[in-house]
């Protein structure tokens, strides 16, 4: 059974790696494995009490991070219909191409660490459109993009799904998480923009020419945009502290926050017609969540149950304590993995190859994991989904993009991991 179920497991993996070439979305390939390998489970275990009870164990944890994905999904939405997010992206002007480009870093690493990266990437790219009339600026922009938003999405439990998911499972926790990443990823970021400022160093802004059409009447009262930006932020910022004064879950925060969002957008926008408010609406924005990617992370952390129930995962890291050794030169090969293949599969075997018990919460495997998870992803267009996102926005080419921007993104991602390492046992 054991070598059906890794079998099985393999192909699954191989064709949400490959995606694109095969034009089969990942989500259909992870929800159909994961109905294989349970049932496959189920027939040959031959014990419906036993496997019942592990999957309902195994959807509890699960339904956690779905549900917590959707609530913060539908708060960006709702501040995204707003305009919202116009506050930021109203402010940037520059006419120095290297000072853009650190203002836009800058702005990036920090708006993900508190939305996420994938929303930040959207919104930065769909910015620099607005601000860059050369194309290949543009390209050049949107690589660094995304490195800044892996960046700033690893060293808090929100920005990045493979920290929520790690932060939720108990492996870190809030405060210890952004005190060991916060340097590791800052350098992640500045190292590729040091070396890229040098080489732009006097290269001017070419600014798009403005047309009348583009004055369009804002749909909201600039009250209104700064109201739910703020809010929307307010609530992602307080779950963390939600969840360490309650000691509730996560989703539980996220959803209390949603209900607030909703309750206020409704108060304010009532005395308007239902034609002028209906795009405004939390209901609205909840058709707008990419459920795509809510179902994919259902199916692969449901197919990765199965093989953490029937203990091949414990027995692959076994395997890899006797073969490699070192668990940092693990954990970085797991990060430089992730830049071929999506890194919340990885990080959910991991989760599940290592127990608590042996590593208990913030130790160094876990924190170390969620930095070269994050960012490793980085270092080629189709390892994260801030990359693919910049890649169909721009129609950014494969290999201009690991020809441009992947030595600036392995040089930030060495340089990083050896920071934190050096960090560790400083203060360890």
């Amino acid at each position: 059974m054991i070598t059906t179920l890794l079998i099985i497991f393999v192909v699954v993996y191989a064709a949400i790696a490959l995606e694109h070439p095969l034009g089969v979305n990942k989500s259909a390939s992870a929800l159909l494995g994961a109905g294989v390998l349970w049932t496959i489970y189920s027939v040959v275990t031959n014990d419906p009490t036993r496997v019942s009870s592990e999957l309902g164990e195994s959807l509890m944890g699960t339904a956690q991070i779905v549900f917590f994905l959707i609530g913060a999904m539908a708060i960006v939405e709702v501040v995204d219909a707003h305009d919202g997010f116009e506050v930021i992206t109203a402010r940037i002007s520059t006419e120095q191409l290297s000072s853009l480009m650190w203002l836009v870093g800058f702005v990036t690493f920090f708006l993900s660490s508190i939305l996420d990266n994938l929303t930040t990437t959207i919104v930065m790219v769909s910015l620099m459109k607005k601000l860059l009339y050369r194309r290949e600026d543009r390209l050049f922009f949107a690589g660094l993009i995304v490195i800044a938003a892996n960046a700033g999405g690893a060293w808090t439990p929100i920005g990045d799904v493979t920290t929520t998911m790690l932060w939720i499972g108990g492996q870190i926790t809030t405060v210890e998480i952004m005190k060991g990443l916060f340097i590791a990823s800052l350098a992640n970021l500045i190292i590729p923009l040091l070396v890229v400022a040098w080489g732009m160093n006097g290269q001017m802004v070419v600014a798009p020419k403005i047309n009348d059409s583009d004055h369009k009447k804002m749909p909201t009262t600039a009250f209104e945009r700064a109201l739910m930006f703020y809010l929307g932020l307010g609530i992602l910022v307080a779950v963390p502290i939600f969840k360490t004064l309650t000691h509730l879950p996560p989703f539980m925060g996220i959803l209390l926050g949603l209900g607030l969002l909703w309750l206020v957008g409704d108060w304010i926008h009532r005395e308007k017609a239902d034609d002028d408010k209906q795009h405004l609406t939390l209901g609205h924005a909840l058709t707008r969540i990419d459920m795509s990617s809510i179902t994919f992370f259902i199916g692969i952390l449901l197919a990765v149950a199965v093989l953490e129930h029937t203990h091949v995962l414990s027995s692959i890291a076994t395997w890899l304590n006797e073969t490699v050794g070192r668990l940092d030169l693990i954990v970085m090969l797991i990060g430089l993995v992730s830049a071929v293949v999506d890194n919340v599969p990885l990080v959910a075997a991991s989760m599940g190859m290592y127990s608590l018990t042996e590593y208990p919460p913030d130790s160094f495997l876990w924190e170390f994991m969620a930095y070269c998870a994050g960012t490793g992803g980085s270092i080629l267009i189709i390892g994260s989904a801030a990359g693919v996102a910049a890649m169909g926005l721009e129609k950014i080419d494969f290999f201009w993009y690991v020809k441009k921007i992947t030595p600036y993104a392995l040089l930030g991602y060495f340089a990083g991991a050896i920071l934190y390492m050096i960090q560790f046992n400083l203060t360890h």
